[in-house]
């Protein structure tokens, strides 16, 4: 169903997928290269602090939407499904995403009814990653700006954050090979 509806999206429609994620102050760590016997030591933060991404890329173009915010509940949900409205004025706007239950509900539900018929939500399987290709793009935004890095602050994090769907956004063919997905 969802792929048959990106398939045949009209030229003035727009298809997204969009998801979350996490924007953790503590670095993720992957594998890194040390002197024998000597381990790496990355320094964390005393306390943990959460802000989220919540996100869409353009199935055929590759631009990006992404919001940060403290918490990611119907209201965030709601805010970027009005965002992407506001980018696109005219034609149909198709979201792809998962069943969570911020997807649902009556913020997001008078967005959609708001929308006229222009807002049309599709749900992916429930626990179905692979299915949505923005995960290809958190995991790159990861590896690109949280892996193993240490902020001073969290306002710097968030501007890092800022500047990889910024430079997104001057590349989107990049995008698409990310996500590997190809306009047609």
């Amino acid at each position: 169903m969802v792929e048959d509806t990106r398939d045949g999206v009209k030229p003035d429609d727009h298809f997204y997928n969009a998801d979350e994620f996490n924007v953790s102050w503590f670095p993720t760590l992957q594998a890194m290269w040390g002197s024998k016997g000597q381990q790496v030591m990355i320094s964390t933060p005393g306390q943990p602090t959460k802000h989220y991404g919540i996100g869409a890329v353009d199935y055929y173009t590759g631009e990006t939407e992404v919001i940060f915010r403290r918490h990611k509940r119907r209201r965030e949900i709601a805010d970027l499904l009005q965002r992407l409205l506001d980018k696109h004025r005219t034609g149909t706007i198709y979201v792809a995403w998962d069943n969570a239950g911020t997807h649902e509900d009556d913020e997001v539900e008078a967005v959609v009814r708001g929308a006229a018929g222009r807002l049309v939500l599709l749900y992916l399987p429930t626990y179905s990653p692979w299915l949505n290709p923005i995960e290809r793009l958190w995991r790159q935004f990861r590896r690109a700006v949280t892996h193993c890095e240490l902020f001073e602050t969290v306002k710097a994090l968030l501007a890092a954050s800022r500047d990889f769907f910024d430079r997104c956004n001057q590349n989107p063919d990049k995008v698409l090979s990310i996500v590997r997905v190809h306009p047609s």
